[in-house]
């Protein structure tokens, strides 16, 4: 079975600074990956990089079996990604900032509609579609980011 994200030999350097040095691993369909280590040992730098956001000194990374250095688009379209801070609009309501992160994706406008029910019935979003972000608390709002990251 393909490897979702592959990444080989992965490395970031800042000048004469190495952030990241030599990482590989592959994540099979199924598996849950987590990055663990004290502050400074590149965990957030790998995922800019996995995520395409920042670009490797070295190495390949490959998101269900595009290459993200040859084919950035395809590659990105393969991954959601939720940063530390969710990116959320607080004035929106969970179905419209829901809706615009599907046509970011997209999704054809046929298929928001159900793109949008299934990202909040998987996170537990169901019946906070009319609430505004703003409003809900902070565990609700990370449940927000996480429906954007997979929304499609």
């Amino acid at each position: 079975m393909a490897a979702l994200i592959h990444i080989e030999n992965l490395s970031r350097h800042y000048g004469d600074y190495c952030a990241v040095a030599g990482v590989s691993f592959d994540l099979q369909p199924g598996e849950i990956l987590g990055f663990l280590g004290p502050n400074g040992a590149g965990k957030s730098t790998t995922m800019q990089i996995i995520s395409g956001v920042l670009a490797a000194s070295s190495g390949r990374v490959q998101l269900d079996g595009y290459d993200l250095h040859a084919e950035p688009i395809k590659a990105k379209r393969r991954l959601g990604y939720l940063p530390e801070v969710p990116p959320l609009y607080p004035d929106m309501q969970v179905d419209e900032y829901l809706s615009y992160c599907a046509r970011l994706h997209r999704i054809t406008r046929s298929e928001v509609a159900q793109a949008v029910a299934r990202a909040k019935e998987r996170c537990g979003l169901s019946a906070m579609g009319a609430r505004v972000i703003g409003n809900l608390s902070k565990g609700y709002q990370q449940r927000v980011g996480i429906a954007q990251a997979i929304i499609h």
